[in-house]
């Protein structure tokens, strides 16, 4: 038997909204102060929905990890300035939220990006009102690919596991997907090969966040088959 879905959960950023811009500039500030090495746009873009002290690990090494704390205070530092503005929606996602509410699902977000940035971008784009609920960096102790974030916002929105699916872009989506027991669809809007995916279980590919609305009436007509409005 195929459960319906109920609760959508997104991640955020190349799901959602491309904040890229305003990533790179924090993060190769960050690496300035520290007098480390900028690193290339290209680079950053990979580490896109990772912590930031897996950023810094990734874009300048293991052996610096003892300046995580400062890399993070430099970047938000950087980002309190520019990151909103320097933020922009991806195309069909204003119309794919609000037709996704308007049938009745339940909406959430969780990220690593922090829940006031994405309530500020959300806002001036006249979104919020289409997402139930937001879980950021600063509303749990272990980030991405650990599911305390998708676990919490299921439990909030307060319908099961089986009725959840989680739309990201990255493998860290699906490594925190895998380990929370849910469905997962990827989403093509980021800079993750299809080809990363191949270890984990994907229960849909999107290749933009239009496809998503689709792929919910055939999960739910799986589960009602023969209903004839399928």
């Amino acid at each position: 038997m195929v459960s319906s879905v109920r609760n959508i959960i997104f991640d955020f950023d190349y799901t959602l909204a491309d904040s890229s811009q305003g990533v790179i500039e924090s993060v190769n500030y960050a690496l300035i102060q520290l007098a480390l090495p900028q690193a290339t746009p290209e680079k950053i873009r990979s580490t896109i929905g990772l912590s930031l002290p897996a950023t810094l690990a990734e874009l300048a090494g293991r052996q610096y990890a003892g300046l995580s704390d400062e890399f993070s205070r430099f970047f938000i530092q950087r980002a309190d300035e520019v990151m909103v503005n320097r933020t922009v929606v991806l195309k069909g996602v204003p119309e794919t939220l609000r037709m996704i509410k308007g049938q009745g699902y339940s909406t959430g977000i969780v990220s690593t990006k922090f829940r006031h940035r994405i309530e500020s971008i959300l806002g001036r784009e006249g979104l919020l009102q289409w997402v139930d609920i937001i879980v950021g960096s600063e509303d749990v102790s272990v980030h991405k690919p650990n599911p305390e974030g998708l676990l919490t916002a299921i439990k909030r929105l307060g319908n099961r596991l089986e009725d959840s699916l989680y739309v990201g872009d990255s493998v860290v989506d699906a490594q925190t997907a895998s380990r929370a027991g849910v469905r997962f669809a990827v989403v093509l809007s980021g800079v993750t090969p299809l080809e990363h995916f191949s270890p984990y279980r994907v229960d849909r590919i999107l290749h933009g966040l239009a496809d998503l609305p689709p792929f919910l009436q055939e999960l739910n007509c799986r589960k009602n088959q023969g209903v004839s409005s399928c």
